[in-house]
């Protein structure tokens, strides 16, 4: 590779999530997002899930040893501009990928996925501690939506009022930023940004649209784009809201269930 290609490398971002073999959520929403907003996806596979949109038919979790040779095969040759993680299953793979992380000098945006868009459980609860102890303390934005707040705190939030609460249980685990995510609320779509002294309320209309597979990858996804760009974490986290937004908007019937939001909106490649 020439000079020349090198400088004109995109970003660089890394996703360390399951597979969807529908295509609406995991390593395939993530990569369709970094695709769509000028960064280059990158991939380490933790699982393998058979999934539609209908729901999760089963998981196969992948060896330690494959994540963590994917993992270095990609960074110690490519490099990486910012870190996503996704599903990790168990707490085995929780410890091992907040130690690779910990060990690669970017910013990550941590999903701390609990369960599916179905219900269907993604994380053994065996793993809570090392999620609340190990990779929390290493992400630069964590990501928990209300379920995964409760899970992870004991917060039960019910209403606005209850996000910061929420916030503050989920900053003293260590990250630098948490947003928490209140899509589960009635009203608008609002979701908190906070480093525990700065706080962003970032909100946006909720429409009348139940296709909404995969929002949560999406939206970490395009955080992470964001901060390998050099984008300070609200600049990303408040681009990344209004990029979710416009799937959301335009998603799409798949399959006799839930279907997934357009990660191509922007380019009118979805099902519009």
């Amino acid at each position: 590779m020439s000079a020349s290609s090198r400088a004109s490398a995109p970003p660089r971002v890394l996703t360390v999530a399951g597979s969807d073999s529908g295509g609406g959520a995991g390593i395939q929403a993530d990569l369709k997002t970094m695709l769509a907003l000028g960064v280059h996806g990158m991939s380490v596979l933790t699982a393998v899930t058979a999934q539609n949109s209908l729901g999760v038919q089963g998981a196969w979790e992948l060896p330690v040893e494959a994540v963590r040779a994917q993992y270095r095969s990609v960074v110690d040759d490519i490099g990486v501009d910012a870190v996503k993680t996704g599903m990790l299953s168990s707490a085995e793979l929780v410890e091992t990928v907040a130690e690779l992380i910990g060990g690669t000098a970017v910013s990550s945006v941590v999903d701390p996925v609990g369960v599916s868009k179905h219900g269907d459980s993604l994380l053994a609860a065996s793993a809570l501690d090392s999620v609340r102890t190990k990779l929390l303390p290493v992400a630069t934005v964590a990501t928990p939506n209300l379920d995964e707040v409760a899970q992870l705190t004991g917060v039960e939030v019910e209403s606005e009022d209850g996000m910061r609460r929420a916030a503050a249980a989920v900053l003293a685990y260590g990250p630098t930023w948490v947003l928490i995510k209140g899509g589960h609320l009635s009203g608008d779509a609002v979701d908190f940004l906070t480093d525990g002294s700065e706080e962003i309320w970032l909100r946006a209309p909720r429409f009348d649209n139940r296709h909404t597979h995969g929002t949560g990858c999406t939206l970490a996804s395009a955080i992470a784009s964001g901060l390998a760009k050099g984008q300070s974490a609200p600049e990303a986290v408040t681009a990344a809201k209004e990029y979710v937004t416009g799937a959301i908007a335009a998603g799409f019937a798949l399959g006799a269930g839930i279907g997934p939001v357009d990660h191509g909106w922007q380019f009118g490649t979805g099902g519009a």
